[in-house]
């Protein structure tokens, strides 16, 4: 019988966070993989666990990620976490999920901490609709065309950004959103110094100009404003006149149904009625 891939949250900054459901699976697990297997130790460590740790990141996922899978096959258990967070969201163990489910193997998740959803949350930002961006790439042309393309994105948006790059993302957002628009900054969550910064471009632009970025960063970004939703034209109202007239009813009676049908004051759209026949 085959094995199971379980995916298994980890603390973004507190280790009070892992809960006993991810402490159980990391506990069952034939073996772990992990992003990084010094960090994956100090929570080991932490939890009083000794298991076997492979490690499966970006550059050996290819080799990695198909031993893992043949071990599953062979009816082991992984436990895939990663440094901090919920594995395979902007993490490579998006491929590891998809290996699994092309050779049919089982895959189930555990919930808990995600730093995109914990920076949200506390945003102050409109939650209701939102889309995850993750990290912007290096290379210029890529950044441009996909800050580009949320030109007119109304949903709030969510970015992971490094301290040593986070003055130049700032800097590429107001050229591409403007200055006014409205982004809160998290850093530290969960830890001793958490702290959410509430401000427009301009203002996040000027004060990191003269603040060292620290920590990593989860910028939140709201989304452009929905463009007002346009009523019917006069013309529509018209029409809708003169397909009542059409029916039957009189002049002052079409206006009447028509204006109540499409929100045209009843006053104009009899004027423009009365114009139209002279």
């Amino acid at each position: 019988m085959a094995g199971t891939l379980i995916l298994v949250p980890t603390p973004i900054g507190n280790l009070g966070d892992i809960s006993p459901r991810a402490a159980e699976a990391l506990a069952g697990a034939d073996f772990i993989a992990a992003e990084d297997t010094r960090v994956s130790i100090k929570l080991l460590n932490h939890l009083g666990l000794k298991k076997p740790l492979v490690s499966y990141y970006e550059h050996n996922k290819v080799t990695s990620g198909a031993a893992i899978v043949e071990r599953l096959k062979a009816g082991e258990t992984c436990a895939l976490v990663t440094d901090a967070g919920t594995p395979a969201i902007s993490d490579p163990g998006e491929d590891l999920v998809r290996l699994c489910a092309e050779a049919g193997l089982t895959v189930t998740a555990i919930p808990g901490p995600c730093a995109a959803i914990t920076a949200l949350a506390i945003s102050g930002l409109p939650t209701g609709r939102f889309t995850f961006e993750g990290f912007l790439s290096i290379n210029k042309k890529s950044r441009r065309e996909h800050l580009d393309s949320l030109r007119n994105e109304t949903r709030t948006m969510i970015f992971y950004e490094a301290p040593h790059k986070l003055i130049a993302t700032l800097g590429d957002f107001q050229k591409t959103f403007g200055p006014d628009r409205q982004i809160t900054l998290c850093r530290e969550l969960t830890k001793l110094h958490e702290e959410a910064l509430r401000m427009t471009l301009s203002q996040a632009v000027e004060y990191y100009s003269s603040t060292e970025p620290r920590g990593e960063y989860v910028l939140i970004l709201r989304g452009a404003e929905r463009p007002a939703e346009e009523g019917p034209s006069l013309e529509e109202g018209l029409q809708q006149v003169q397909l009542l007239r059409q029916e039957g009813l009189s002049l002052k009676d079409a206006v009447k149904q028509a204006s109540r049908s499409c929100g045209i004051p009843k006053n104009t759209l009899y004027e423009a009625a009365l114009s139209q026949q002279a």
